[in-house]
């Protein structure tokens, strides 16, 4: 398989499922079914519908605090994004303008903190430091 395909399946199927949960996923449900209705017009159907019910599963998963779900669901649309691209390979200039388009709704990682912690203990004392969330549970 050529690598470039796969490389597009992947950042398509990852885009697509980090939008799910965004005010963006409209534009990149409609632009995907948009691309599918070109090229596979029987299937565009049915991928509108797959896509809703992806993303009604990812919204259950993360109430249910399941962190597994996107990575699954990414998988997944990263897997028929590449069966389409194979199948259809004049189609990919098409999608990466749509995700050249919908990058910018893209919510943007976080930016890495440095945090120095510095402690001097001297006899018995305890010192307990974090640069997040510590629980101490002492009985």
């Amino acid at each position: 398989m050529d690598p470039e395909i796969a490389a597009l399946a992947g950042t398509a199927g990852t885009t697509v499922v980090t939008l799910m949960v965004t005010n963006a996923w409209e534009s990149a449900r409609d632009g995907l079914v948009a691309l599918w209705r070109r090229v596979q017009p029987a299937r565009a159907e049915t991928v509108g519908e797959e896509l809703e019910a992806g993303r009604e599963e990812l919204l259950l998963a993360r109430q249910a605090g399941d962190d597994e779900a996107e990575a699954g669901l990414a998988a997944e649309w990263q897997g028929r994004v590449r069966r389409l691209l194979l199948a259809r390979p004049e189609v990919a200039d098409e999608l990466r303008t749509l995700l050249d388009e919908l990058a910018s709704a893209l919510p943007e990682e976080p930016q890495e903190r440095h945090i120095h912690l510095r402690a001097h203990a001297t006899g018995s004392a305890r010192i307990y430091q974090a640069g997040r969330d510590q629980h101490i549970t002492e009985r």
